[in-house]
């Protein structure tokens, strides 16, 4: 390229940049200030280009400065695509994502700022007014590297709350509706469209992304889908309704599609070379004796068939946001046996014995219940009796559908010792279907089961613990058991390592804290020293658990915060966060940023 050539084309270039970075609209992102910041200082230069460019007629420019105007060329590339990246990309993964984006901002500006440094101003004839304009502006640059903008703590703790294992305060998705800009049903589709448009750009999620972290931008989505629709349930509707009258018939995606129906997929699997098809249709593929991947041809180096849990996950939100049904997965197609294999004398004490539990009297209850617990111990197809119903889901429904969760809680209530234990145990396996949950709450088993915490032997305490942990899943049944007044005895077994109670005494208080009556009553009893010294150590899941509740009381407050780093959490957090479960470390890590957060709020 001739020296005048590349010195129109630079100059041209460079207005180009100015021109597309000055017509973005306004951004609706958590990015919005160093979008604003970076678009407003962009539009500064215009004057220096469009002086440039008349005065090229007159005099050319010398090398030097084409070399920082090309530099700044390059700068000004960057910069239009980190603005419209962030213009266009999804605000939850921003939201998430913030201090990498506020990295990529810092970059720019340093980019901006080292390009301009090259440009000898000296050698510009360009009017007195627009030079000063420029080297103050250059001054701006200068000054904005290496101070980031301060982190919105806030944001940071309603993200860390939302993405608990139970549901947290709806204030909290209340507040990030707002802050991310998500507050009607057609700003959360265009978030479904960013999502999607950035995993199928990235072929996949993007680099550095873990699955688990699309899974948890996916459940924020539909979380701030129902608190919009909570909070303006006329308005959305009515949008929703024009939606779908405009939209009657969406065009499905082509990377949603099987390669091998062209239908939508419910249950995408990927093969060895990459490609991604319908289960049900590749598996029909390999079954006819094919060795070839059906789209590239290329020969399979294994039939393993791996699920594509990122683009299922696309595929449910794409449903949600066109009206869509959800594709339904094949029923399991295989025989089932009839009858139990165990002796028929078994099978009859036990149907004899399930009738008496279902129709006797509470005398009959409580010895069938005990009997019941024999026969399961004896053999593994005994265990179709009550104490093992989460084996044998028949079972189940033939106890609650007679009636007997209200006479098995009153045997918890006043039975002997070890008829209390049985009844626990029942309660417990009856507790694995979610519904029987709530009707075991509801028939006040919870009380009692306290009660057996506290003074049961060991092996009624274990099947108290296990009772409430199952029961605790449901949201009703935390609240019942922190207002039993649960927390008290848990937090006495916690710290009695002698009494073998630690593992699950954490196990519960970790499923209570994910609640906000929990996580108070639990704040109340004072714990981080011990959760500290459990951090510290204990045993990989009691660490895990420990880093677990002490997540959910810093979430929100700085006072714990506080507390935490006195005791010097910090450093055990940091141990944990490098050697933990899996868990343990998202948890560790999920704390050692509330606390860096806030203790640079406190500096700046």
């Amino acid at each position: 390229m001739a020296e005048n050539t590349k010195e129109e084309w630079v100059l041209s270039q460079l207005s180009e940049y100015v021109r597309a970075i000055s017509a973005l609209p306004d951004c609706r992102t958590v990015s919005k200030k160093m979008y604003c910041n970076l678009v407003r200082r962009v539009k500064l230069l215009s004057p220096l280009f469009e002086e440039l460019k008349d005065g090229r007629a007159e005099e050319e420019l010398g090398d030097d400065v084409v070399r920082g105007l090309d530099s700044l060329r390059i700068a000004l590339d960057s910069a239009l695509q980190l603005l419209k990246s962030v213009h266009e990309g999804s605000k939850i993964f921003q939201a998430l994502q913030i201090d990498k984006i506020a990295g990529k901002f810092e970059r720019v500006t340093q980019q901006i700022e080292a390009a301009l440094s090259q440009i000898p101003y000296n050698e510009l004839d360009i009017p007195d007014e627009v030079r000063e304009q420029i080297e103050l502006l250059h001054a701006q640059f200068k000054r904005a590297t290496g101070r980031m903008e301060s982190p919105d703590l806030q944001l940071a703790m309603d993200l860390a709350a939302a993405q608990m294992e139970d549901d947290p305060n709806p204030i909290v998705f209340k507040r990030l509706s707002e802050k991310l800009h998500l507050r009607t049903i057609n700003d959360i589709k265009k978030e479904s469209l960013a999502i999607h448009d950035m995993v199928i750009s990235c072929g996949g999620v993007p680099e550095g992304v873990s699955e688990e972290y699309f899974e948890t931008m996916s459940y924020l989505l539909r979380k701030l889908k129902d608190c919009v629709m909570m909070d303006n349930p006329d308005v959305d509707a009515t949008e929703v309704d024009k939606s779908l009258i405009k939209h009657r018939s969406p065009i499905i995606p082509d990377d949603f599609r099987c390669p091998i129906s062209l239908e939508l997929m419910k249950d995408p699997v990927i093969v060895s070379t990459g490609q991604t098809y319908e289960r049900s249709c590749i598996q029909k593929w390999l079954d006819a004796g094919h060795k070839t991947c059906p789209k590239t041809q290329q020969t399979l180096l294994h039939t393993a068939l791996t699920p594509n849990y990122v683009l299922k996950s696309l595929i449910a939100l794409w449903c949600e946001s066109n009206g869509v049904e959800l594709p339904k997965k094949q029923g399991n197609c295989r025989n089932k046996r009839s009858g139990i294999s165990g002796s028929d004398c078994d099978r009859a004490a036990i149907d004899a014995l399930l009738q008496k539990l279902a129709n006797g009297n509470p005398e009959q209850q409580r010895a069938a219940a005990g009997e019941l617990r024999l026969l399961a111990k004896r053999n593994a197809d005994n265990r179709v009796s009550l104490l093992n119903l989460s084996i044998n889901e028949a079972n189940k429904g033939t106890i609650v559908n007679a009636g007997a969760i209200p006479d098995i809680v009153d045997v918890l209530k006043n039975g002997s010792t070890e008829a209390r234990e049985n009844a626990a145990a029942t309660l417990f396996s009856l507790s694995v279907v979610d519904e029987n949950k709530v009707a075991i709450g509801a028939a006040g088993a919870i009380p009692p089961l306290i009660d057996l915490l506290c003074q049961g032997t060991p092996r009624g305490k274990k099947d108290a613990a296990t009772a409430i942990f199952n029961l605790s899943i449901y949201q009703g049944n935390k609240v019942r058991a922190v207002r039993a007044g649960i927390v008290p005895p848990l937090m006495r077994l916690l710290k009695d390592p002698g009494g073998g109670m630690v593992d699950e005494a954490l196990a519960i208080l970790a499923i209570l804290a994910s609640h906000q009556e929990g996580k108070v009553a639990i704040g109340q009893a004072e714990p981080i020293p011990t959760l500290v010294e459990v951090i510290r150590t204990g045993s990989p899941r009691n660490r895990e658990n420990a880093a677990a509740i002490l997540w959910s009381l810093c979430t929100g407050s700085a006072q714990y915060i506080k507390i935490a780093r006195e005791l010097g959490a910090e450093e055990a957090l940091k141990e944990l966060s490098e050697n933990g479960t899996d868990r343990a470390k998202r948890k560790a890590g999920s704390v050692l940023e509330l606390l860096h957060r806030v203790e640079e709020e406190v500096i700046s």
